[in-house]
This record gives structure tokens, sequence and C-alpha cells, in this order.
């Protein structure tokens, strides 16, 4: 394995939930530019979390009310059992506002945020980056939007269509502070109807590498054990069904898909 092989990260997996389940959660600080209620949390041994109660969800107009935290915790479970390890360890317990997701907090700097996504003229696109999205800036000047061709970025690409990804920005992929890279804002995933809205479409038909592939493979046989029981417990049976037939497809068609021509495929905002 190389360095950037997210199965590497340490940290991940059932010892870390378990911690996050344990001790009193003090609130520390509020995540302002969360769109729902995001707080940060301290256990009881000195853990750093994000908080974020059901009761702090605002309503959607496509997903069910009150879904969000779970589908938090599924995310992890996926990235879990197909050794991604991309997603926080992630819980579902009662806290300070009630029932809500507990997710370890990742040290990161605001500034590394261009690291994964940047805007520029397309003359100063650097080389080893793959454009998403061009437009005009507020001076009616070209620009595009583009990602590195970074084999981490790939990962969380496969890992946010076998999800259904509906709001993967910029914004929601940080580097920690030994340069590994983690995703999270996962409750806009595992609908059953095609939902993917990224910044990552550079990868668009790009064919699965092997470690790719043999990820997807652990997440069907996963399915076929104990991780389709555990998932029934957060989201609905259809959802589900939903997403073994998303693992499938992967596997069949080989390759990361293009943009839907019927909808809008990017989050707002991109970051």
């Amino acid at each position: 394995m190389t360095e950037a092989d997210p199965r590497q990260r340490p940290g991940t997996g059932q010892e870390e939930a378990a911690r996050l389940l344990r001790g009193e959660l003090a609130v520390v600080g509020l995540l302002r530019e969360a769109s729902n209620v995001t707080l940060r949390v301290r256990l009881s041994d000195g853990t750093d979390a994000v908080y974020k109660p059901v009761r702090g969800e605002r309503p959607l107009r496509d997903f069910p009310p009150g879904t969000l935290a779970a589908r938090e915790v599924a995310a992890a479970q996926v990235s879990d059992a197909g050794g991604w390890g991309l997603v926080p360890p992630t819980v579902l317990r009662e806290g300070p506002m009630g029932a809500g997701m507990v997710q370890r907090w990742i040290p990161h700097a605001a500034e590394q945020q261009d690291r994964w996504l940047t805007a520029c003229r397309p003359a100063d696109l650097p080389a080893g980056w793959l454009p998403v999205v061009r437009g005009e800036d507020e001076r009616g000047r070209d620009v595009v939007v583009a990602h590195p061709d970074d084999p981490q970025l790939l990962s969380v690409a496969v890992l946010d269509t076998v999800l259904n990804n509906a709001d993967r920005k910029g914004a929601h992929l940080l580097a920690d502070p030994d340069g590994r890279l983690w995703g999270v804002d996962h409750g806009l995933v595992l609908h059953t109807e095609p939902k993917l809205r990224t910044v990552l479409w550079g990868f668009a038909g790009r064919p699965l590498p092997a470690p790719e592939r043999d990820r997807l493979t652990r997440v069907r046989e996963a399915l076929a054990g104990g991780l389709a029981a555990a998932l029934g417990s957060l989201l609905s049976g259809p959802e589900v069904t939903a997403l073994r037939d998303r693992v499938e497809e992967l596997l069949e068609v080989g390759r990361l898909p293009q943009p839907p021509p019927d909808r809008y495929p990017l989050p707002w905002p991109l970051w």
C-alpha cells in the first residue's frame, strides 16, 4: 500500500466509535457556517467531536425529516465496510439537545481548502488538475473550477457514488495535520433516487483502479452479511436496496459516472 491509501489511516472503526458513546458531552462552540445546528463538543476523556442534534435539522424538500444524523452514521459504516476509512468515526447518541450524530473532530487548517478545489483563469490551471465547471467571475472574465488528479480524491469520488452523495462541497474535504484526506457532512446521502451532486466531476468516466474495485467488492460482501441489517436500523429498506444496486452497477460498469444531463449536477455553493 502507498501512503495515500486510505486503508492505512489510523483511528477509524469500532474502537473509536465506542469511545464516542462514552461519557458526557460538553458544548464548547457553535459552527455558525453550518446550515443545520452543529456544535463542537468535548467528551469526558478530552476527545473533541462534532454534535448535530436531530432537533436542529432543517426540513428539506427531498429528504425525509429527522433522518440526516442517521445518514451520517450510515455513511461512516459504509466507508469502514469498504476499507475507505474516509469518514471520521460517527455514532448516534444522546447529547445536550437530545439524540444526534456525534463525529470525531478533524483538526484542519482553513487555508488548506485550496489544496482540493480552486477557481482560476483557464490559462493558470495547474498541471495535473482536472476541470469541473467553467464560468465567469464578477468582472466577466473566464474562470474554471478544478480539483487535483489525486488518488485520495478519487477514493472520495468512488465512495460518494456509492453513497449517492447530494452535497459534496469543497468545504467538506478536510486534510488533517498529517495531510490525510477526510470527508465530512454526509447528511444528504443514501437516497433511493439519483442525487449525486459533487465538485469531483473531473473524474467522470474514469475507470476504477483495482483498489477501488476491491473496496466495492468488500461492501457487496458486507451487505450480504451483517451490514444490511446494521444499516436497516438507520435507513429504509428501499434505501439499503438502492445502495446494493449502486455497488453492483459500479462493479459491472467499471468506471465512475458522467454528470447527469437531466438535472443540476453540482452542490450549491461549491465551497
